[in-house]
């Protein structure tokens, strides 16, 4: 991975989807285990959960509160991002998949100290699934397990498509699609899972942002797919909100990197709704608040384009020193919600769920307490 990307590693076919060892005496590992439909922890790749290094936040602002709360009560219109109208919604709280690891580890060790605060600093907050082995075999049938599971209870679910061929540009999360047009037929078998309700997909982490290793004629061919796949979920469920990578605050400059969503389709209503900054890293919620409305500035698309921000590390925002590998210090962000106050953001995601280690607290992608506590202490 490059020096400046956002996502590295986990293992698994989807965060929230692992298991953790079965042992209730308070283990300090997790190991993935098997999901339905999914295949044998064996041939699992890899998932995406951290980021190398970068420079540090130009900005930074005060840690938000991490007990910042969901808002439970009904909002009767949302604008509908990118179109320009309005849509009565009903559903108007995060889902939180009722399978993950850290739901795994709490259910496995009640009487480890830690566990009350990673219950309910952690497991208790809606995370987003990812869906980042290539098995199109089974991807229709496990999307739509989670957004019926969200529809069921009026909630919206994030979901996250990661198989991009060369994604990484060959490092700790290479994998993906074999080509584009088997990843084209993947994602038609994604959107073929998304139901009718309300769903946020979060549309291949650094696949922007993180291009400069193809060719000008991969990364034209790579942008064509990525805008087709804008169109084909929006197509398949016109309430999926769709967005787009921006990095983050601390890679490119915003136009740079608005130049380049252009190109994929980030500008376009058909394609997207918006754009996504700081998937599994640090930096601040300001900084992100203000880069993501820059590079929307920049992108001159319709009205409604807005942002969702990755805020499940950013408490402390990003160290000084630019390490990215299970840092020290850092403390999770403000709650998930979908009411954050701010124009033109969106969200507050837990794209990256507090706890999956990035490689040093653990192996890449497992579940460590240790880690989970230290991010969830007041």
């Amino acid at each position: 991975m490059l020096a400046a990307a956002s996502v590295v590693v986990a293992v698994g076919t989807a965060t929230g989807m692992l298991s953790a060892l079965d042992d209730r005496g308070g283990s300090d590992e997790a190991r993935p285990g098997l999901v339905s439909g999914s295949p044998s922890p064996d041939s699992l790749p890899v998932v995406p959960s951290a980021s190398q290094p970068a420079p540090p936040s130009a900005s930074a602002s005060a840690p938000a509160s991490p007990s910042a709360k969901v808002s439970a009560s009904p909002s009767p219109k949302k604008s509908s991002p990118g179109s320009g109208k309005t849509r009565t919604t009903t559903a108007t709280r995060l889902y939180r998949y009722p399978s993950s690891q850290v739901l795994d580890w709490v259910q496995d060790n009640p009487r480890d100290r830690r566990a009350t605060v990673i219950e309910s600093r952690i497991a208790d907050r809606p995370a987003a699934v990812w869906f980042a082995d290539y098995a199109p075999a089974t991807i229709t049938s496990r999307v739509r397990a989670v957004t019926s599971g969200g529809a069921a209870q009026d909630r919206v679910p994030v979901v996250v498509a990661y198989a991009i061929p060369e994604r990484d540009c060959g490092g700790a999360s290479q994998g993906g699609a074999p080509d584009l047009g088997a990843y084209d037929a993947w994602i038609d078998r994604f959107a073929a899972g998304l139901g009718s309700g309300e769903v946020v997909v979060v549309l291949e982490p650094d696949s922007i942002a993180q291009s400069e290793c193809l060719s000008a004629a991969q990364r034209a061919d790579r942008f064509a797919s990525l805008a087709r796949a804008g169109r084909v979920l929006k197509g398949a469920n016109p309430e999926a909100r769709v967005y787009y990578d921006a990095g983050h605050s601390g890679w490119r400059p915003a136009s740079e990197q608005a130049a380049l969503l252009k190109q994929a389709g980030a500008a376009s209503a058909a394609s997207s709704d918006g754009i996504f900054s700081n998937v599994s890293n640090f930096h601040t919620t300001a900084a992100e608040i203000a880069y993501d409305r820059q590079i929307l500035d920049t992108l001159d698309g319709p009205p409604g384009l807005g942002a969702v921000i990755d805020t499940s590390r950013n408490g402390n925002g990003a160290p000084p020193d630019g390490e990215w590998c299970d840092p020290a210090g850092r403390k999770i962000g403000r709650a998930p919600t979908l009411d954050t106050g701010e124009p033109r953001i969106d969200a507050y995601l837990w794209v990256k769920l507090p706890g999956e280690s990035d490689g040093c607290k653990g192996a890449p992608g497992t579940f460590s307490p240790s880690y989970a506590y230290d991010l969830a202490s007041p």
